[in-house]
């Protein structure tokens, strides 16, 4: 057996883009939540019925790690009592590109998966 080598780089490489951008969009529900803010606003009980099989646990900490990650925007509306609004910010908006491409492919996906059946 050939002996394990150390690793001589001694400060770690650049975060690649990719593995960046995939490590906000690539968590369970993440797409789903990105998808249903694209258009408009929505509040957490529209957002839990929006997406079926999501729990409220699950969802608040998806719209917290994205409002950390700065693609998520909450908004506290100031009604009696007082609402609480999920937007996409800029950056969000960025991914709908890519989450619209990923959409895409899923639905040939599926055709694809129907024809040879």
């Amino acid at each position: 057996m050939l002996p394990r080598r150390k690793n001589q780089v001694e400060e770690p490489p650049e975060q690649c883009p990719l593995g960046e951008c995939l490590s906000v969009i690539g968590g369970t529900w993440t797409p789903n939540i990105i998808w249903y803010l694209s258009e408009h606003p929505r509040r957490f009980s529209e957002l839990k019925d929006d997406i079926p099989g999501i729990s409220a646990k699950m969802l608040t900490s998806r719209l917290r790690k994205l409002e950390a990650d700065g693609v998520v925007e909450r908004r506290v509306e100031p009604t009696s009592p007082p609402s609480v609004e999920y937007r996409l910010t800029d950056l969000g908006q960025e991914l709908k590109p890519a989450i619209d491409a990923i959409v895409s492919v899923g639905h040939r996906l599926k055709e694809r998966r129907a024809e040879g059946d």
